[in-house]
C-alpha cells in the first residue's frame, strides 16, 4: 500500500499520532545529543531522567487506548534498522560506573526475579523501537506506527523505560537525600561523583 493509499484515521487518532510522533522524535534527538557529548555524566543523568519520563507519558497514552489495528495483515518493511552501536558505546562511556543496575523483572512473580541490565543497552533498545515506528509514520503508515508503538510499549520498551527511570531516579535520590545503603555504597558514591560534576 502506497503512502497515498493509506487508510484515513479519524481526526482524534490522527492528532494522537501527531503528538506521539513528536514526542518520540524529540526523545531520539535529545538522547542522541546527550550521547554525542557536550554534557557531564551528572548532567546526562538529569536530562535522561526528564526524557525518559516524557516518553513514558507517551507510552502510557498508547497503553490505555483500545488496541490499534494495523492497516495490513503483515507489517510492511519499514526499511533497514539504524546502526546504534556507536550510540550505545557513547552512552556507556558517559554513564560510566552507574551504567549497570539491577531491577525486579516482574513484581508479581513469586519469588521475584532480579535481573541485571545496562542503562546504555536499554536506552539503545528503546531508541530502536521508537525509530522503527517513526519510519512507518514518516512513510504515511500512521495506523501501523500507532500499532507498533503500542505493541512494542507493552512488549518491550515500556518495561525497559520503566527500569531506566527507576535507576535514574535512584541516582538522583541518593544524591539529594545522601542515602546510604550498605549493599550499594559503591554505586551511591559513583552517583554522587557524577552529579557533583554537574553542580560545581
Amino acid at each position: 500500500m502506497s503512502k497515498h493509499d493509506a487508510p484515513k484515521l479519524d481526526e482524534e487518532l490522527q492528532e494522537l499520532a501527531t503528538q506521539v510522533a513528536s514526542q518520540m522524535e524529540s526523545f531520539l534527538l535529545s538522547v542522541q545529543a546527550i550521547a554525542n557529548g557536550g554534557v557531564t555524566g551528572g548532567q546526562a543523568v538529569s536530562l535522561l531522567l526528564l526524557e525518559v519520563s516524557e516518553v513514558l507519558l507517551a507510552g502510557g497514552r498508547l497503553a490505555v487506548h483500545t488496541d490499534f489495528e494495523p492497516a495490513e495483515e503483515y507489517e510492511p518493511d519499514p526499511g533497514p534498522d539504524p546502526d546504534l552501536d556507536e550510540f550505545r558505546l557513547r552512552l556507556g562511556v558517559l554513564l560510566e560506573s552507574v551504567d549497570a543496575y539491577d531491577e525486579v523483572f516482574d513484581p508479581y512473580v513469586d519469588p521475584p526475579e532480579v535481573v541485571s541490565s545496562l542503562l546504555s543497552d536499554d536506552l539503545t533498545s528503546i531508541a530502536a523501537s521508537l525509530a522503527h515506528g517513526l519510519r512507518h509514520y514518516a512513510a504515511g503508515r500512521v495506523a501501523e506506527a500507532l500499532w507498533w508503538w503500542q505493541f512494542s510499549y507493552v512488549a518491550t520498551w515500556g518495561a525497559e523505560a520503566s527500569g531506566v527511570l527507576r535507576a535514574l531516579q535512584s541516582i538522583v535520590a541518593h544524591d539529594r537525600l545522601d542515602a546510604e545503603f550498605e549493599s550499594e555504597q559503591d554505586q551511591v558514591a559513583a552517583a554522587d561523583e557524577l552529579l557533583e560534576s554537574a553542580n560545581p
